[in-house]
């Protein structure tokens, strides 16, 4: 949150009751989420937080580098802590579980693939879909 209020101050803005609640259960849930989970979330700790209050304070989030916004197979955002170490997703197609993962050996084959190609790869995303373990037991 220091972080958080500290890019604020940066940008001439203020910290604010609603959203400190939303930075910081956004911070505490720690997995992927989108705008309609993270509402439900806060609506839990502050009922008088709207849909505008979410999604303005999502994008300062993001203004704010503190926060990625991913596009998965899907037409609905999700929302992941920035920073942190480099990743790689799984996405279960029934029940849309998010599963983080890294692999050494992919990271080896693309810089093989790069190497190939006489490129220099500067970021890439890797996203996997299937179905989980949980709903192939089902």
């Amino acid at each position: 949150m220091e972080l958080f209020h500290s890019r604020l101050r940066d940008r001439g803005l203020k910290s604010t009751s609603p959203r400190d609640d939303i930075a910081r259960v956004f911070f505490e849930l720690g997995r992927h989420v989108s705008a309609e989970e993270l509402y439900a979330e806060v609506k839990k700790i502050n009922p008088h937080v709207g849909y505008a209050t979410i999604y303005r304070t999502l994008k300062l989030l993001k203004e704010c580098e503190l926060l990625t916004e991913r596009h998965f197979d899907e037409d609905q955002a999700r929302y992941e802590v920035a920073g942190g170490h480099h990743h790689d997703h799984f996405i279960c197609e029934q029940c849309g579980k998010i599963v983080e993962f890294e692999d050494d050996a992919i990271e080896r084959m693309q810089q093989d693939v790069a190497r190939k190609l006489g490129v220099v790869l500067t970021r890439h995303k890797l996203e996997l879909y299937g179905q989980c373990a949980e709903c192939r037991r089902r």
